[in-house]
């Protein structure tokens, strides 16, 4: 088993789509993304739908076919944004803001509808939103960190701690 880079486990948490899947590879220790539709065809055995596919595809096939064959061993599902539960974590970045006055306006603007981008306006007009940035990466490296470890998914550390 080759490690995967922890680069890699992160940006497919963050750029996670219903229109995708993405698993770890552990035998080639990368992460791979197929379409859901091209899984979905191969699941119900809707070869015609793969025929008219560009040749630039085929490697994605191929991959879709190995992970329905796998049985959970080589490749591994990873979690989905809303395994890491962002909001959740504005909510324990709130409570890491000493000024009461500041906090307050950041718990309103989590309130109600359109609550992230409420919050990262607010962060940004308080001068907050560089820290918010860096507790969500901090945050988001640490959950990836436990869930490869708990499936036993070996990881490089290939991240570079920021300059603060």
């Amino acid at each position: 088993m080759k490690p995967t880079k922890l680069s890699e486990l992160i940006n497919a948490l963050e750029f996670d789509s219903e229109e995708q899947v993405n698993r770890v590879d552990l035998q080639n220790g990368c992460v791979v993304t197929v379409e859901e539709s091209l899984l979905s065809a191969l699941e119900e055995g809707n070869d015609e739908a793969l025929h008219d596919l560009p040749d630039w595809q085929k490697e994605e096939i191929e991959i879709a076919r190995r992970m329905l064959e796998d049985a959970g061993e080589r490749f591994v599902p990873l979690p989905d944004k809303f395994d890491f539960h962002e909001y959740r974590y504005m909510e324990r970045f709130i409570r890491t803001v000493e000024n009461a006055e500041i906090a307050e306006q950041l718990w309103r603007a989590i309130k109600g509808k359109g609550a992230f981008r409420y919050f990262k306006d607010t962060a940004s007009r308080l001068g907050l939103l560089e820290r918010w940035y860096q507790y969500r990466d901090d945050a988001m490296k640490e959950f990836v960190i436990e869930w490869a470890e708990a499936h036993n998914v070996p990881y490089e550390n290939d991240i570079k701690a920021r300059k603060q």
